[in-house]
């Protein structure tokens, strides 16, 4: 099982980036993908999550409206969108899969490797 990343960058204040994740191993259809991220000094933090089971999708209050998550069953991708990046979204993201969902206590069984995402003028 594997979780590889990319994206991610340097982006000002306002501005977009999209990150991805690209599972191999298993099939993301009978997992839930989510996306977990940790800035410095600070606890790692789910900022959405995609049940490809229970076809829905999950959002930290943070991200409501500017993040969005998606995938690709048939190339086995998971997508995060972000817009309106914000200083305070600065932190390393990863993506990680487990069966269900988990927005607060990120308990997901397989992590991807993690990329940096800075926001700054």
């Amino acid at each position: 099982v594997q979780l590889v990343q990319s994206g991610g960058g340097l982006v000002q204040p306002g501005g977009s980036l999209t990150l991805s994740c690209a599972a191999s191993g298993f099939t993301i259809a009978d997992y839930a993908i989510g996306w977990v991220r940790q800035a410095p000094g600070k606890a790692r933090q789910g900022v959405a999550c995609i049940s490809h089971r229970e076809k829905d999708t999950y959002y930290a209050h943070s991200a409501k409206g500017r993040f969005t998550i998606s995938s690709n069953t048939d190339n086995g991708t998971v997508y995060l969108q972000m817009t309106n990046l914000k200083p305070e979204d600065t932190a390393v993201y990863y993506c990680a899969a487990d069966p269900v969902c988990w927005i607060v206590s990120n308990d997901y069984t397989y992590w991807g490797q993690g990329t940096q995402v800075a926001v700054s003028s």
